[in-house]
């Protein structure tokens, strides 16, 4: 699932994504998760881990206008370059851009957190370092994720991950071991007729009485975005 790009770079309604020292690019999967995941509004702390370009947090900010927004990560390029995009953008009084490692990160617990997180496992890496770090699960491991973001969510406060479809068990496993529990999934779909692809999934520290669970498709026709797609990132997308 990915994006198409023009002079460069991305251009939102409110922000700007400039990505050439980024291992990992602007894709569907972080625009999809950046659109959906919760927070509580009103004054809150919100993190985004492995924030890469700064495209999550930047849009959580945008979301959430009362939110600190504060994007970590562990390559120096991709912490240069989300430091770019936040200070050229009109949150950047209260977006901040951290480098370093989930496992270091001891600060206030957050009212929320999100995460994009490396997606091929147990699978060939690649040469470059840090696009295999931003791409492979070797230094974030779910379980490490897990648990991490246990020890830093408040106690009602909400984490949302975008993950591939063949890696929801292992993700429910390693919940279930940190003991954050699912309270809210969306499957999507690119077409109706494709399987599943992707996985938004929202975690809590306490049950629900009922899991929300929906299925959603991001076009009708090719290049055609369906209705739940257009109506999610239309605050977003230029057209």
């Amino acid at each position: 699932m990915s994006l198409k790009m023009a002079k460069g770079y991305f251009e939102f309604k409110q922000f700007t994504i400039h990505q050439e020292c980024c291992a990992m690019k602007v894709g569907t999967d972080g625009t999809l998760l950046g659109a959906w995941a919760s927070a509580p509004t009103g004054p809150c702390r919100i993190l985004d881990i492995g924030t890469g370009t700064g495209l999550i947090a930047l849009m959580m900010a945008q979301r959430y206008p009362e939110a600190e927004v504060y994007g970590i990560d562990i390559d120096g390029g991709a912490v240069s370059q989300a430091k770019t995009n936040v200070a050229d953008s009109p949150f950047a009084n209260r977006v901040y851009i951290i480098q370093t490692d989930i496992v270091d990160c001891s600060v206030e617990p957050f009212d929320a957190i999100v995460c994009n997180p490396p997606f091929f496992v147990n699978s060939l890496t690649c040469p470059d370092p840090s696009r295999t770090q931003a791409r492979h699960a070797a230094t974030l491991t779910y379980k490490i994720l897990m648990q991490s973001v246990k020890k830093l969510l408040k106690k009602d406060g909400l984490f949302s991950v975008v993950i591939p479809a063949d890696y929801r068990s292992p993700l429910l496993s390693e919940a279930a071991q940190a003991e954050l529990i699912l309270s809210k999934e969306c499957a999507i779909k690119t077409t109706l007729q494709k399987a599943t692809r992707r996985y938004l999934m929202e975690f809590r520290n306490n049950a629900v009485a009922v899991v929300s669970s929906t299925t959603e498709t991001l076009e009708i026709n090719p290049g055609q975005r369906s209705d739940w797609y257009h109506n999610l990132t239309e605050d977003f997308y230029l057209k």
